[in-house]
């Protein structure tokens, strides 16, 4: 049985700092087939993500990856229970999807899916939160595979805490990959300061926040840990 919360949007806590100018740039990105949002451990990756998919007028399917999530078939059978959330009826289109591995290979899993999704009504953005967690190859194929023959409707998100192993370089090429790195989702100043009064409400003067900024070179949870101290 598959666990609803794995494709359940995350919960933002409230009265987090809402970074307009990072929404902006997830809703130009998808001009591109395919955005990743790639940064170390505590950027706010996960946060920005969500925030977006409820701000945002697009149908959103999540799915919150973990190690577990190796095996494709069980990989595949999340992805369409993610897009099921979001694509009417998507599951009768699908039909039944092989629940066994042996005789099914990936590339049987993702063609189901892919037709299922030729003639979606609307555009649906697909988030694959926390894809570095996937270690397997039959996977990284099997989405190399998806993301060659995508359907037009479909945009993909991925966050990863490093590159994933799929075909970037391909993509760069194609003009088909938008990217947010580190450098992308440090805070600003502007970010620094409102973060640490809006949200942590401490009352820093300029030098004291600006000081707090380079220190933690705009990494979110180095100012969180700022502000508890």
């Amino acid at each position: 049985e598959l666990l609803a919360t794995k494709v359940a949007i995350p919960r933002v806590r409230a009265g987090s700092l809402v970074r307009l100018r990072l929404l902006a740039a997830l809703d130009q990105a998808l001009a591109r087939e395919l955005t990743l949002v790639c940064t170390p451990a505590g950027f706010g990756k996960t946060t920005l993500l969500a925030e977006w998919a409820r701000a945002t007028t697009h149908a959103v399917a999540w799915l919150s990856l973990d190690p577990g999530d190796g095996d494709p078939n069980r990989f595949w059978r999340y992805v369409a229970a993610a897009l099921d959330r979001s694509v009417p009826r998507l599951d009768e289109r699908i039909g039944s999807l092989p629940v066994g591995v042996h005789g099914t290979s990936s590339d049987d899993l993702v063609v189901a899916v892919v037709n299922a999704l030729e003639t979606l009504p609307h555009e649906v953005v697909l988030v694959l939160d926390d894809y570095h967690t996937i270690e397997s190859s039959a996977v990284h194929e099997s989405m190399a595979f998806f993301l060659e023959h995508l359907p037009p409707p479909l945009r993909v998100v991925i966050t990863s805490r490093s590159d994933p192993l799929l075909p970037l370089a391909r993509l760069r090429a194609r003009n088909q990959l938008a990217e947010l790195r580190a450098t992308d989702l440090r805070f600003t100043a502007d970010e620094s300061a409102a973060f640490l009064q809006k949200v942590w409400k401490l009352e820093l003067p300029p030098e004291a926040v600006a000081v707090l900024e380079a220190r933690t070179e705009g990494w979110a949870v180095g100012l969180q840990l700022a502000a508890i101290s």
